[in-house]
């Protein structure tokens, strides 16, 4: 099969996976939503935005390193064993570390950062994931450089359906006693689904050819300097960047409690904007996402056969379609996503976040891509703030506090609630 063939064939198979995950996951915040409700799903946010941080720490540089270095194994000739090992066994000492840390960081983030004592219990039952999702990552990233999709697109649906199926017999259970323990039913599905992912991984990558053992080949096919040049640029701008996110998500339902009188409102508020409406605004990047996870090892290809008229080719490739589809998405939310939201999660006030963050869909879309793009150049070192969703999330949240103060207190407490919104994407920055 030729090279285009590949490509395109890969891209539908990662392009309909993703489509049907997503569909699952739509589907499982509808169960979450109806289980947890809105305060329930902003405590879940508030847990999942500061787990991201050590994701971060545990996985960002890995993932990158990974589809990089074994691209750029095959494309020099020789075999990916060694080169698939060195990046398990580095991928385990940083996911071990971000579990550790995590371990003994959960009970002072969650009462000083996230001001909510419930989250702790779930901080720790999400722990214990961290090493088996550095793992997969890793191997994630060496099928990609082999064009090998299908390993991938296995192991998430199976990942996907146990979450769904762990989270919800513990919902069964634990929901009745609060939003807490719904939450922490929800994750411990996380942390059981991870940890049959990673060994799905592995048991895929010891069948693969590619990845068996070749007489002669190098023991290091790439060199430290090579692996820490990825490594710690990525992983710098993304723990920077998730970090500033947990801040942010912290402060968000932090400021709104001030002026609403009330935390669990304002963690209600929260959760319908991140938990239900972003989710929804997503959904369609699932044709984009598959397309930008092919694009970055070919990139690194060109770029490493110094073939610039290819990575020019594919970039602007990237862009064209990126552009038709994120002007597409985002006038169909603008147009018909309150009804979408309305009828999807029976709430009105989701609707309107929806149709308000449609005007800003494009330019998420956008960077999102860019940042693949980047990262196969070998310029992901760039240290970058939080991008558009941030952005976004405070933009919402400030207009429509401006416009429900405004409504019940009149023009004199206008200025103090925008005020505070605007404070949010500072403190961010």
């Amino acid at each position: 099969m030729s090279k285009r063939r590949t490509y395109l064939h890969n891209a539908a198979l990662l392009t309909g996976s993703g489509l049907v995950l997503r569909a699952l996951g739509m589907g499982f915040r509808i169960v979450l939503a109806a289980y947890l409700g809105s305060e329930g799903m902003g405590l879940y946010q508030l847990i999942l935005a500061l787990y991201m941080v050590f994701v971060s720490f545990a996985t960002a540089g890995v993932n990158v390193a990974s589809a990089r270095l074994a691209a750029q194994s095959l494309a020099r000739g020789s075999g990916m064993a060694e080169t698939l090992r060195g990046l398990c066994i580095t991928a385990l000492g940083f996911g071990t570390a971000a579990m550790l840390a995590q371990s003994v960081l959960a009970g002072p983030c969650a009462r000083y950062l996230l001001h909510d004592v419930r989250a702790e219990t779930a901080l720790l039952i999400l722990a214990p994931s961290l090493p088996f999702m550095a793992m997969s990552g890793a191997v994630r990233g060496c099928f990609l450089a082999a064009r090998r999709v299908q390993p991938n697109i296995t192991a998430q649906l199976i990942e996907q359906l146990v979450r769904m199926a762990v989270a919800a017999a513990g919902l069964r259970v634990l929901a009745q006693w609060g939003a807490g323990y719904g939450c922490a039913a929800v994750l411990l599905g996380n942390t059981v689904s991870e940890s049959v992912s990673c060994g799905i991984m592995l048991a895929f990558a010891a069948r693969t050819p590619e990845f068996a053992p070749r007489p002669g080949a190098p023991l290091h096919p790439y060199t430290r300097k090579e692996l820490y040049d990825i490594l710690w640029p990525v992983e710098g701008s993304r723990l920077l960047a998730s970090a500033l996110q947990a801040a942010e998500s912290s402060l968000i339902p932090y400021t709104l409690a001030i002026y609403t009188g009330s935390r669990a409102e304002a963690v209600a508020q929260y959760g319908s904007l991140k938990g239900m409406a972003l989710p929804l605004l997503f959904f369609p990047f699932s044709v984009l996402g598959a397309l930008s996870g092919l694009l970055m090892p070919e990139i690194t290809r060109a770029h490493t056969k110094g073939d610039t008229a290819a990575m020019r080719r594919l970039i602007f490739t990237m862009l064209r379609m990126t552009g038709a589809f994120s002007l597409a998405a985002g006038a169909g939310f603008v147009l018909l996503g309150a009804p979408l939201a309305g009828f999807i999660y029976r709430d009105a006030k989701v609707g309107r976040y929806v149709q308000l963050l449609g005007f800003v869909a494009p330019f998420m879309y956008l960077e999102s891509m860019v940042d693949g793009v980047l990262k196969g150049r070998r310029t992901a070192g760039r240290v970058h703030l939080p991008g558009c969703q941030g952005w976004a999330v405070c933009a919402a949240f400030g207009l429509r506090r401006a416009v429900h103060v405004s409504g019940e207190y009149g023009g004199r407490r206008v200025k103090g609630s925008g005020g505070a919104a605007c404070n949010i994407p500072i403190f961010a920055v």
